[in-house]
């Protein structure tokens, strides 16, 4: 089928509800979860502000509208290349000079809600991937690969989303094994429904905060606080996630978007 009858199906499945856009991003305001770093380790992102402007008064009488201070790395968002330090020589590790045809991609979604509903330090093991692939097929290279664990059910209690206590946070994520593991098939990026794209130990393991460290030395993407993907099938569905085209950006808060064909 050519290109253009391929977009003209899937422009008229959309419009006609054949596709459902499934809205993966939480709420991104004052109260939005937000990572909490060791005070002797680094600062942490600001709390997000939302200023008015003008709402239909003698600052603006017609319109309505509001300035921003927020992080780039807060909500729902995109870590790119750029954000660490073994990503921080790629000339388009940037979200402004990044290859946008790498962020509209299949997803495959990984679901260990019920492992991770049990143990929130679950981590993902090569075994536990291979045995999706198994079941569901095999991760494909330009892909998407997201861990499903339910945990956007905590989005608005920000101590249960960190569960963090005099141990650090606990929430579950990758072994560094099964990110490489996933780097070596050629994915495009990998997500996570907590708070950050690795798991809430990760700071103990070799290396330190895989997910990080190896995604972005492979010049790969991180998306981080994904909502809804238990409305997601294991694999069928693409994913759009798209930063800001922030000058020289690290990440971005994003609007992460699926397309899901409906049964």
């Amino acid at each position: 089928m050519a290109a253009g009858n391929v977009l003209a199906q899937l422009g008229a499945m959309i419009a006609s509800g054949g596709i459902e856009v499934v809205d993966c991003s939480g709420s991104l305001g004052p109260d939005t979860p937000l990572l909490k770093l060791p005070p002797d380790f680094a600062r942490d992102t600001p709390p997000i502000k939302i200023h008015r402007i003008s709402e239909y008064d003698k600052d603006g009488p017609f319109w309505a509208w509001n300035w921003l201070e927020l992080g780039e790395h807060s909500g729902t968002h995109f870590d790119a290349p750029h954000h660490w330090i073994t990503g921080k020589d790629y000339a388009d590790g940037y979200t402004d000079t990044l290859d946008v045809q790498r962020l509209v991609a299949p997803v495959n979604v990984l679901d260990f809600s019920k492992e991770c509903a049990a143990d929130p330090d679950f981590l993902l093991t090569i075994g536990h991937v291979k045995a999706w692939e198994a079941k569901h097929g095999a991760i494909g290279k330009g892909e998407w690969v997201v861990l499903r664990s339910d945990w956007d059910r905590f989005a608005d209690d920000e101590a249960k989303f960190l569960n963090a206590n005099e141990t650090g946070p606990h929430t579950p994520g990758p072994t560094a094994e099964v990110v490489q593991y996933l780097i070596d098939k050629g994915i495009v990026g990998w997500g996570s429904q907590c708070i950050g794209t690795d798991a809430g130990q990760a700071g103990g393991m070799n290396p330190p905060f895989p997910a990080h460290n190896l995604l972005h030395k492979n010049n790969c993407f991180g998306l981080a606080s994904l909502a809804n993907l238990s409305k997601l099938p294991p694999k069928g569905a693409i994913l759009i996630a798209a930063p800001l085209k922030i000058k020289n950006g690290t990440g971005s808060p994003i609007r992460a978007l699926a397309l899901v064909p409906k049964a």
